[in-house]
């Protein structure tokens, strides 16, 4: 039977990051892709923003690992080459009754590590951004934008070159436990059967049904995941504003804010569809309430100036205990599987974060491997 020490499903950005790391600190690494390309699902289908770390629970693992991972792919961006921009952005107060939400949110930001922050009035506002329609507003220096699939390249170069492989057109069919790890099916044109020591669930929308296809799994373990579509609409013309600019966060997403990309063209999104398939066609008719919500920080926008672009769909799964939902990295401590990892709810920061996930899961992993090693020594 052919064998790896490591095998990650998924070459979206997080899968990416963890085979990385794991290739890196000298492990045998396989990935295997559905797909026939790198980064076609959730990484390819979002704003590519760097985010801070403001808004999330302090002491989740989506805080902890925004932040780390913020300052990570900063430095992976410089010394690989990546395009990106340190923008920073604006979080708008409309109106006096958001202002006291901005406050908490700036308190929430410092708890969670971020210390750049800082209030501004309207008139400082406006000095920075004199299109804006604002009562008062947030700055977030820390804030930027990165090529997504730049880095996903560059992820794939290190994971390459340090003797990682990839498969692509290579669905995970199934797996199940033996000695030593687990057996795992794959399909497509050129099916295969591998054993690993480690196998990691990094199938981001795909992953609750990766962990099912895995023998011995247990399935009130599994979160159930809903599905929240965020639709993006492209400006026409060129928007008058050099920040990132946000309003007040909604149920489910951060509101329907304006990114940039490096070339300095507007879009706006995303809005927060909840949908029951993969579907990603977005709706003209949209476009009405989504200029509602972009008029409250740019009055001037007209309904010419916004065409449907894309759309992403973000992973939800339900918080613990009635808190926030957060990034869920499951091993065998939690599922008893031994060698499985799974990776659950990556969603937004996922991209900000996937290097500092990728240290969690590579750490899980060794911690894993030295367990099995001292127990069979104790045989």
């Amino acid at each position: 039977m052919d064998q790896v020490d490591c095998m990650v499903v998924g070459a979206g950005v997080v899968g990416l990051a963890v085979a990385r790391a794991l290739a890196v600190s000298g492990r045998d690494v396989v990935v295997i892709e559905a797909a026939e390309a790198i980064g076609t699902g959730i990484s390819s289908r979002n704003s590519e923003v760097i985010h801070a770390g403001i808004y999330y629970e302090p002491g989740s693992l989506k805080a902890k690992l925004c932040v780390r991972g913020r300052a990570a792919l900063y430095a992976f961006c410089a010394s690989h080459g990546v395009a990106h921009a340190r923008l920073g952005k604006l979080i708008v107060a409309a109106s006096a009754g958001e202002v006291a939400y901005l406050e908490k949110l700036a308190a929430n930001g410092a708890r969670n590590g971020v210390h750049d922050l800082r209030m501004l009035d309207a008139g400082e506002a406006r000095a920075l951004e004199p299109a804006l329609s604002v009562h008062a507003a947030l700055l977030s220096p820390s804030t930027g934008i990165v090529d997504s699939h730049g880095y996903m390249l560059a992820l794939l170069g290190d994971m390459e070159a340090a003797g990682g492989m990839l498969a692509l057109a290579a669905p995970f069919l199934g797996a199940e436990p033996v000695a030593g790890g687990l057996r795992v099916r794959t399909g497509g044109a050129a099916p295969m059967t591998l054993d690993c020591r480690l196998l990691v669930n990094a199938a981001g929308l795909d992953a609750p049904a990766l962990a099912g296809a895995v023998a011995g799994m247990p399935a009130h373990l599994v979160p159930q995941q809903t599905l929240a579509k965020g639709n993006y609409f492209t400006c026409t013309r060129k928007v008058p504003f050099r920040h990132l600019i946000y309003p007040v966060p909604e149920p489910g997403g951060l509101g329907t804010h304006l990114t940039l990309d490096l070339a300095g063209r507007g879009r706006f999104g995303p809005d927060v569809e909840w949908v029951a398939e993969r579907r990603y066609e977005v709706d003209p008719a949209r476009r009405g309430s989504m200029l509602a919500s972009i008029r409250r920080y740019w009055p001037q926008v007209e309904p010419d100036d916004l065409v449907p672009g894309y759309s992403g769909i973000r992973p939800k799964i339900p918080g613990v205990g009635g808190a926030a939902p957060d990034f869920l990295i499951q091993g065998a401590d939690v599922h008893g599987v031994a060698g499985l990892v799974n990776l659950f709810g990556i969603e937004s920061p996922g991209l900000t974060s996937a290097l500092a996930i990728a240290e969690e899961v590579a750490r899980l992993g060794a911690r894993e491997a030295a367990g099995r090693t001292g127990a069979a020594a104790a045989v």
